[in-house]
């Protein structure tokens, strides 16, 4: 027992020795990013409420479709289960510090042949591979970086289903609006046919113009069926980012277009004749498409463009090749082990409990091993480890420059939108005003009924474009903001994972606390362990 006592104190300065040896492999720093244009400055000022831009276009609505799909969002909750997966992995690379082998063993075994002989057997066996090369701190460290990644993850996918539940809800309220305007036109059409026919019936124009007529308002009436398609193609676009059916989304967005009223727009003027009321340019009693206002400056401070979820992804899994590299290398040199083994065996177990101390038996010892014939494949492996972190730092570049080119396209998107609204509100106006013009002349005699039915058309035409645009200069909006990265900063404080399927879970395995309040709340900001 001394001797034991002997080797088990040896064996513990050994491993306080070997504890606080160094790491093999490149020491991470965070990759320098390519340059950027001179419209990102280090003194630029971060924009306003960029955290829940989404607030800006005041829209009820839409608040409260970002908040359902933040909580019912399938793929947000799949983010979620990788970060818990994530921590699980971490765990297992931080047990590897400990002692990797410590197993128990058992046996009993009777024999009747001529004598009675029974046989049991109890061991216990440890094996310690010292981290003398920093193999395992290296692995602890990947798999950290692993973890923050995921959360990282997480944002970057929670930045993305806030921006598709705005674009699918402004695309939702684009349809609608040219929807309206699509019937709008048509009651004119209708009404414009009724009068042309009429003036056919009475000698005063002929069956062309009648037909003419008529095919303006079919026409019109053919595109209603498309907006009515795309308004439902974007109310399952939205149902599927909330986790739902189009059924319980349908109650969330309401329908301005129910209780449309036609008589409102149009009015009857003298002989019969349709004519816009006074406003009528704007043809709508209330403006579907949610606006917000365009104040986003050209320069932006560089440190928000750095800040996306999708750059810090990318650091990342860096981060965690650089690791790997040192686990690699490690496996080029000897390992030291600590070994040590405590067993009882005993024959004719009758005779009884005397004998014990003698079946009873206790080894320890240093253990040494060396793959000295392998170095063609190890080398290999932390080449092939040394070039996927170099493949990681180029994709960080690369995933940089793409950040760069969505924000200038969506800026400039945003900022030529805008220009173009405000011609086509413009144009609008001066079309409501010519259609006017035109019945007024022609009930008079003084224009034809070709000039007519060309500014019935030009009103169809330029109403639909000018919803467009509308819809155009608010989806630009939402990829601004999401291409400044905008949006995740709800998860701060708050669980990534439902506390219904946190219970499912809980029931089914054995979690320890890492399904609890504390343990799945998002850190805030960006402090993740550095």
């Amino acid at each position: 027992m001394r001797r034991f006592h002997a080797m088990f104190a040896l064996a513990s300065l050994m491993g306080l020795l070997f504890s606080g040896c160094a790491k093999l492999g490149p020491d991470f720093t965070p990759p320098a990013p390519p340059p950027l244009p001179e419209t990102y400055e280090g003194n630029a000022t971060e924009p306003a409420d960029l955290a829940a831009w989404w607030r800006r276009f005041d829209d009820p609505v839409l608040e409260t479709l970002v908040q359902r799909a933040y909580a019912q969002n399938l793929d947000l909750q799949s983010a979620g289960l990788r970060i818990l997966q994530a921590r699980a992995a971490l765990g297992v690379a931080e047990g590897l510090r400990y002692p990797q082998l410590q197993r128990l063993s058992a046996q009993a075994m009777s024999a009747y042949q001529g004598l009675h002989a029974d046989t049991v057997g109890l061991n216990f066996d440890l094996a310690w591979e010292l981290d003398l090369w920093g193999k395992y701190a290296r692995g602890i460290e990947s798999a950290q970086a692993s973890l923050f990644a995921s959360v990282a993850s997480y944002r970057d996918i929670l930045t993305s289903i806030v921006a598709e539940v705005a674009r699918s809800y402004i695309a939702y309220r684009t349809a609608q609006e040219r929807l309206a305007y699509a019937r709008r036109n048509a009651a004119i059409q209708e009404r414009v046919a009724q009068m042309t026919e009429i003036q056919f019936n009475s000698g005063n124009v002929s069956e062309l113009d009648m037909q003419q007529a008529r095919t303006q308002l079919y026409n019109t009436r053919a595109n209603i069926p498309i907006f009515e398609q795309q308004a439902v193609a974007a109310m399952n676009a939205l149902a599927l980012l909330l986790g739902t059916t189009a059924q319980e989304v349908a109650p969330l967005l309401g329908n301005p277009l129910r209780n449309d009223d036609v008589a409102r727009y149009i009015a009857t003027g003298e002989g019969g004749h349709p004519q816009l009321r006074e406003g009528g340019e704007r043809a709508l009693s209330v403006d579907l498409v949610p606006t917000a206002p365009f104040d986003i400056p050209h320069h932006l401070p560089a440190s928000l463009l750095l800040r996306r979820p999708d750059l810090k992804v990318a650091e990342y899994q860096a981060h965690a090749a650089a690791a790997q590299i040192g686990v690699a290398e490690a496996a080029l040199y000897p390992s030291f082990s600590l070994l040590g083994s405590l067993g009882y065996n005993a024959t004719d177990v009758g005779l009884g409990w005397s004998t014990a101390a003698k079946n009873l038996s206790i080894a320890a010892g240093p253990g040494f091993s060396w793959n000295i014939l392998q170095y063609g494949r190890l080398e290999n492996q932390v080449r092939i480890r040394d070039a996927a972190f170099e493949a990681a730092l180029v994709n960080y570049s690369k995933k940089v420059l793409q950040a760069v080119a969505e924000v200038e396209n969506a800026w400039h998107g945003c900022r030529l939108a805008q220009a173009q609204l405000k011609e086509r509100e413009k144009a609008l106006e001066a079309t409501v005003r010519a259609f006017n013009l035109s019945v007024i002349q022609y009930s008079e005699g003084l224009v034809s009924y070709q000039r007519l039915l060309s500014t019935v058309e030009k009103l169809t035409l330029t109403q639909d474009a000018y919803a467009q645009v509308k819809g155009l200069l608010a989806t630009n909006e939402v990829l601004l903001y999401k291409a400044l990265g905008g949006g995740w900063q709800m998860s701060d404080g708050r669980s990534y994972l439902p506390r219904k399927r946190r219970e499912a879970m809980r029931r089914r395995v054995d979690w320890g606390g890492m399904l609890d309040d504390n343990a799945t709340t998002m850190p805030e900001g960006w402090r993740l362990g550095r």
